[in-house]
């Protein structure tokens, strides 16, 4: 498992930028970018657990492990969805369980930079790096709008 950084400067404060991440409404439209029909069954709480689920109800479990608002969010992964069945055990979820990912919002001069930092695993690290990028575009596009 490797940790990539993905980076983007948005025109606007980080409060902004922290309800576009993760206020609902938003969350699916940036998040769509990775599946269809994404959203996050959770309260974002320090200490929750989180459903990213597709619109297949497919995805994954993980837990909020850190949670400063306008700051950082730390998300550990802890197992996949299945036809709405979790898995935590088998052999697949212990390449990658406890992986990070974690999201860094700076202030600088009048802008904010959005810091994502992931573990990957070698078999999606394509995906997420093809991936990520358009993502961030997208959560600056919806952070701009006025």
């Amino acid at each position: 498992m490797e940790k990539h950084e993905f980076k983007i400067t948005i025109n606007g404060p980080r409060e902004k930028v922290w309800k576009v991440l993760w206020d609902d409404a938003s969350y699916r439209k940036w998040t769509s970018v990775f599946a269809p029909g994404s959203c996050a069954k959770t309260d974002w709480k320090k200490g929750s657990e989180i459903q990213f689920l597709d619109e297949k109800n497919d995805g994954m479990i993980s837990r909020v492990e850190e949670n400063i608002p306008n700051e950082f969010m730390s998300i550990e992964h802890l197992g996949y969805v299945k036809n709405g069945v979790e898995d935590r055990e088998s052999e697949e979820v212990k390449k990658w369980a406890g992986a990070h990912e974690n999201y860094t919002l700076k202030s600088a001069n009048g802008q904010t930079v959005l810091v994502v930092d992931m573990d990957i695993v070698d078999e999606y690290k394509d995906y997420f790096t093809n991936t990520w990028p358009k993502a961030l575009e997208k959560v600056k596009e919806l952070s701009e709008e006025h």
